[in-house]
């Protein structure tokens, strides 16, 4: 196999390995995390206490557990009873206790 075969092979491999580490994040920054619009055991992950992960909020609209939402929707999306959606974790319908 002559260098120059092998230098576009080295170089075709590294353009794999790059391409495919920055995809993941492209896609991440699709989304966003948004506190206060999941429904009972449909959070996303851990936002605070009454929380662990994901699956475990117990109220619906739980203010401190999150949803990941596409990115720019959170404030916007239409709840019950005049709740808005937050970026930061929110302190209305938490679990008793």
């Amino acid at each position: 196999m002559s260098q120059h075969v092998k230098t576009l092979a080295v170089a075709g491999a590294l353009a794999a390995a790059l391409s495919a580490t920055v995809t993941p994040a492209t896609a991440q920054d699709a989304n966003e995390k948004c506190f206060g619009v999941s429904l009972a055991g449909q959070n996303d992950c851990a936002a605070g206490p009454g929380t662990s992960c994901a699956g475990t909020s117990t109220v619906d609209y739980q203010g401190n557990a999150w949803k990941l939402v596409p990115t720019g929707t959170c404030a916007t999306m239409e709840l019950p009873d005049g709740r808005m959606g937050s970026l930061e974790a929110l302190d209305r319908d938490l679990p008793q206790g």
